[in-house]
């Protein structure tokens, strides 16, 4: 039986004789208030000890969330530096292979200008050697002339 504030105040207890009250009335009321008085008492503690544990698991989750945070921050920074760092290994990358063109079009350059010197030290000579070779063939013509009779 749940007993309210309002039934402890209009609780009568049946007089005896001479104007005193009934003494097993009052035992047994209060019996009955001491029981009631218990169950809340231990509801009491056990909403405590619920409300402790809910507070606990909040505090847990409240610095699960901040390590999640703390966590995602240090990824995104991470993820940051590795964006900044592939790029400046890209713009390497890409100034190294710059060089490297630059160095094989130098080359290239270099091996064309000794292929025209070659060229034209050929051409040169062809024009001696042609030279030579119509000297040549006019000093035999001159020579077959000579020989022969007129």
């Amino acid at each position: 039986m749940k007993i309210s504030p309002l039934d402890i105040q209009q609780q009568q207890f049946k007089g005896k004789m001479l104007g005193g009250l009934d003494p097993e009335d009052v035992d047994a009321f209060l019996q009955t208030v001491a029981a009631e008085m218990e169950n809340l008492i231990r509801e009491n503690n056990e909403l405590k000890e619920q409300q402790a544990r809910h507070n606990r698991e909040m505090a847990d989750m409240a610095e699960k969330e901040k390590d999640l945070r703390e966590t995602m921050l240090a990824a995104q920074r991470i993820s940051e530096d590795m964006k900044v760092n592939a790029r400046k290994e890209a713009e390497l990358l890409v100034s190294e292979a710059e060089l490297k063109a630059g160095r094989i079009v130098a080359d290239a350059e270099r091996q064309l200008g000794e292929l025209k010197v070659r060229i034209e030290e050929v051409r040169r000579q062809k024009i001696q050697f042609e030279m030579g070779f119509k000297a040549l063939l006019d000093s035999f013509s001159r020579q077959i002339s000579a020989d022969e009779p007129a």
